[in-house]
């Protein structure tokens, strides 16, 4: 099957209330051009530099994610661009987001990850250390960055029941922050393997790479 009819068979099985991402890391330019074509906006790459570069070639109007683990001393390259940033998952991190922000007179959106899976390869805050975050002054003082939800990523396993209470759990977590931040308004968990699961458990943005432009490289 070409781009065209998976990215055509995805979005079939979404809800238009669910944001799709188009996870193009390390496919070429050509691919995402096609998946543009169609009508995808959204990509989510987790190279800052192969997104730089991506960005600086690509339609303007493409909305840039970046989904993977994001090392500080890496912001300061796509601070001009990136519309939304998934993987916030220390202090520190948020804090250099703000002033690379700053610099160019931009807020950038954020989502805190939050630690779901039953593993220690995963990135993220867990529940105390969320509230602690918030409850910060120097956190309520940040002008250029704007946290608008939370991200997860469930443990890899063949076990759905296990991967929906992960994200079933992430939810209710959601759910009760939103209450009180107005800007909460999203929530990102699944990805092509899970994400029928994540958005029956309440997924909002979902991140499907594989199934829309093949097996990675």
């Amino acid at each position: 099957m070409s781009i065209k009819e998976n990215l055509l068979a995805i979005k079939e099985t979404i809800p238009d209330t669910v944001t799709l991402v188009a996870v193009s890391k390390t496919k070429p330019m050509s691919f995402i051009q096609e998946a543009y074509d169609e009508g995808q906006r959204v990509f989510g790459e987790n190279r800052v530099q192969e997104m730089t570069e991506k960005w600086e070639n690509l339609p303007k109007d493409i909305e840039w994610h970046m989904i993977g683990h994001l090392q500080r001393n890496k912001v300061k390259y796509m601070a001009e661009y990136v519309s939304l940033i998934h993987g916030v998952d220390s202090p520190r991190l948020l804090a250099e987001i703000n002033k690379q922000a700053e610099k160019h007179n931009r807020t950038i959106s954020c989502l805190l990850q939050v630690h779901i899976a039953e593993e220690d390869t995963k990135f993220g805050f867990n529940e105390e250390e969320l509230l602690e975050l918030v409850a910060n002054e120097e956190f309520k003082a940040y002008k250029n960055v704007k946290i608008v939800g939370l991200m997860g990523m469930a443990t890899f396993t063949d076990n759905a029941d296990q991967i929906r209470k992960e994200f079933s759990g992430l939810k209710s977590l959601y759910t009760k922050f939103s209450n009180n931040y107005t800007d909460f308004t999203t929530l990102s968990m699944g990805m092509s393997g899970d994400y029928k699961i994540a958005i029956e458990e309440g997924s909002n943005m979902v991140r499907i790479g594989s199934s829309i432009f093949g097996s990675r490289n």
